[in-house]
């Protein structure tokens, strides 16, 4: 049986890592696959220096040629970004190739026309590798948990950013330190922006919220808010309570939505992905049947990240030639069944919360603090007073309440500021137990 012969779109880290794979592994892909998995063209910037890692390859430098060439049956894009992304994905599809992509902000944010178009045409997109790098988490939740209701998913899926809270944690680093650190060492971007403020997390969590509860893509809806506020106290202080601060993607089901969410949040330490260091990725899934299950493993980088591209090229091969309609739907559910459903604005979303408050140390504080607490019904489970600094009269104080809502939390916090005992703003983490009930 001929070979399946594969276009690819960039030969950067990713595109280059893909070739070494397919080419490393060939025998034993091919197996697998049932036949041959053959790059034959690539699409680069620069042709002088991908001729020195691919001399035996077409290289171009109009990717259309790629899209277009009459002897390609499917299309790797591993450029990232939307523009010409877009257009270029489509364009392979509605000629009849497949698709295989790495690109989260492309699916997030143009995921359903890019199905829907897929859907059309009787081909297919596979995109494993645009979240969580090698971790199989499209493939568990799209098939090995079909069983299952999904409750929930709450993942540490972006390195930058975990790598960077777990040096501020374990070296006492400043957040400036520890970022200049992760650029050198490559792990961070000059414009760090997408890592540190969590947009890189909110498109990967809005398509694992699309394949877990069956609807579509709605990037716009997600809640996000990066690490870059954090400081070492905060840090620091959750660690002697018992809890390690990770930057979390969290969609639940609730009975009045779906939540999507990404934001700092204390972990008991106790759990496994509380323990998830430097830019490894973690993401735990809440069945109903299996309970709770963590996949963890590299999210980024040449190799782990061709390793999902190359498991991806290898399902479309095997599937090539299938009835459409056998085939497992992008978003797990039959396209006729995805449906909408509500997404929980951020105020009606539940969660415990750890505050932060610098007040005056004198008499009555605590009691306005806490009349206003009980006041919008928001209960505390535990509080520390930290000792003054030298002749200070202002303190630390941290509370760690009950959950409650996001919008009594919001006006508690609110009207303490206003009060005069109070300095400053007040520090609000979410917490989450993620337990397995």
């Amino acid at each position: 049986m001929n070979p399946v012969r594969i276009g690819l779109l960039g030969l950067g880290t990713v595109g280059r890592g893909t070739l070494t794979v397919l080419r490393r592994n060939q025998e034993d892909i091919s197996r697998r696959a049932g036949r041959g998995i053959e790059v034959r063209m690539a699409a680069v910037r620069d042709k002088a220096r991908a001729r020195s890692y691919a001399p035996d390859l077409q290289l171009v430098t109009d990717p259309f040629l790629v899209v277009d060439h009459p002897d390609i049956d499917i299309v790797v894009e591993v450029m990232g970004g939307i523009t010409p992304n877009l257009e270029l994905v489509l364009r392979a599809l509605r000629a009849g190739k497949h698709v295989v992509t790495a690109n989260k902000a492309l699916l997030a944010e143009h995921g359903n026309e890019i199905f829907e178009t897929a859907q059309e045409k009787g081909v297919m997109v596979a995109f494993e590798a645009a979240v969580a790098g090698g971790i199989p988490i499209i493939k568990t939740l799209r098939e090995g948990l079909t069983a299952n209701r999904i409750e929930w998913i709450a993942g540490i899926i972006n390195g930058t950013s975990n790598f960077i809270l777990s040096e501020m944690r374990t070296g006492g680093k400043s957040f400036t330190e520890v970022l200049k650190m992760a650029q050198d060492l490559g792990y961070a971007e000059s414009d760090p922006t997408f890592d540190i403020e969590g947009i890189d997390a909110a498109h990967k969590l809005t398509i694992m919220a699309a394949i877990a509860f069956g609807m579509p893509m709605h990037f716009e809806a997600v809640y996000t808010e990066g690490i870059s506020r954090l400081t070492g106290t905060d840090i620091q202080y959750a660690e002697e309570l018992g809890y390690r601060i990770k930057l979390l993607g969290i969609t639940r089901r609730t009975a009045e939505g779906v939540e999507l969410r990404v934001h700092p949040t204390l972990i008991p330490a106790s759990r496994l992905i509380a323990n998830v260091e430097g830019v490894m990725n973690a993401v735990l899934v809440k069945g109903d049947a299996l309970g709770a299950t963590l996949l963890c493993g590299a999210g980024a980088g040449a190799e782990p990240t061709a390793s999902a591209v190359v498991a991806d090229l290898v399902d479309v091969t095997r599937m090539h030639t299938a009835d459409p309609e056998h085939r497992v739907p992008h978003l797990a559910f039959q396209p006729k069944y995805l449906c909408e459903v509500p997404i929980l604005p951020m105020d009606k979303v539940r969660s415990a919360y750890y505050l932060r408050l610098s007040v005056h140390d004198r008499p009555g504080v605590l009691a306005d603090i806490t009349r206003i607490l009980a006041d919008l019904d928001v209960s505390i489970v535990a509080m520390v007073q930290k000792e003054p600094s030298g002749d200070s009269e202002w303190v630390d104080i941290i509370m760690l309440t009950h959950v409650t809502l996001e919008q009594r939390i919001n006006a508690a916090i609110k009207r303490i500021e206003g009060l005069q005992s109070i300095s400053g703003k007040i520090t609000r983490i979410r917490m989450e137990s993620l337990n397995r009930h």
